[in-house]
């Protein structure tokens, strides 16, 4: 039976909650107890999450778990020295030490990501780099494994996570398994990107909405703003300031954010040339192509295709 603890903290968020019943369903596929979980904290006893409601925690003390997972709020706080001896205590006395989202800042503040390479979610990967700049901060990936340290994007990146550890100790077809229960699908690989161009977009009337959907599933034709701002019911100059207004890029960025995630998906996927990426998501040529995931990610699609295929 292996260990796990998972730590908590004033205003914890509870999503990360969902990590463990990965754990839980892999008990359940596996018809034994595999995992024992134990919720802890600092000071033990009831510990609020950001959601308002409290969990009954046990104290830190000097029991090693097998794994040791920890938790993240909503913004990121600073660690009491006791959580940081805690973490320097885990990483030494566990098989693996993990920390979805923010969480990367308590192990980093730790020093334990000093010259290892971590993610966190997008939105405070750029602060993670700045405050700790002996961390490899890598941005756009789901999960990222360093040796037994463990840190993920944010939200349902956890689950992903989980579902990784629970495929490395006990195979891939149990973790397939417990993804189903969980209606998930397999969890993604720790080189997939936590880009999302329409949510990055996200237009607020039904317009500009439609006329994004009119790109995406027109992706390999020409794509001119006349025809968008047909798409949209509006004239040409109506639409291109309607879109910007509320967008805050151009209608040709936008299409061109589009093509990048379109064509990444399916490096993802594996199957395709690079050349049939490039004609499937309506770039005339692989340089054309090349240049535009140079000025999205800072890479070339080489470079993203390969970090896909990577575990962690």
């Amino acid at each position: 039976m292996q260990t796990l603890g998972f730590v908590v903290y004033p205003n914890f968020q509870v999503m990360g909650f969902a990590a463990i019943t990965v754990f839980e369903m892999a008990n359940l596929v596996a018809e034994k107890t595999i995992y024992q979980v134990s919720l802890l904290s600092e000071e033990g006893g009831l510990v609020r999450a950001s959601a308002g409601f409290c969990v009954e925690t046990e104290a830190f003390d000097s029991k090693a778990f097998d794994t040791v997972v920890f938790g993240a709020g909503t913004q990121i706080e600073p660690a009491t020295p006791g959580l940081l001896d805690f973490v320097r205590h885990s990483v030494q006395a566990s098989r693996r030490v993990a920390a979805p989202c923010v969480g990367a800042f308590t192990l980093a503040e730790a020093g334990v990501l000093d010259n290892r390479r971590a993610t966190t979610h997008w939105a405070y990967a750029r602060e993670l780099k700045n405050r700790y700049p002996l961390v490899k901060v890598e941005e756009d990936r789901i999960f990222i494994i360093d040796g037994h340290v463990w840190t993920s994007a944010g939200m349902t990146a956890g689950i992903d996570l989980a579902l990784a550890m629970v495929e490395k100790d006990l195979g891939p077809e149990l973790a397939r398994t417990v993804a189903r229960k969980l209606v998930v699908y397999h969890r993604r690989g720790g080189g997939q990107s936590q880009f999302s161009a329409l949510l990055e977009l996200d237009p607020k009337s039904d317009r500009i909405r439609k006329a994004l959907d009119f790109a995406k599933q027109h992706l390999r034709s020409t794509l001119t703003v006349e025809e968008l701002a047909d798409a949209a019911n509006l004239s040409p100059r109506q639409f291109s300031r309607a879109f910007r207004a509320e967008t805050g890029q151009s209608p040709a960025k936008a299409v061109e954010n589009l093509r990048v995630e379109s064509a990444r998906l399916l490096m993802e996927q594996g199957r395709l040339s690079m050349d049939m990426i490039a004609s499937e998501t309506g770039f005339a040529d692989r340089e054309r192509m090349r240049r535009a995931f140079l000025r999205a990610f800072g890479q070339p699609p080489q470079t993203v295709r390969r970090n896909a295929r990577m575990p962690g």
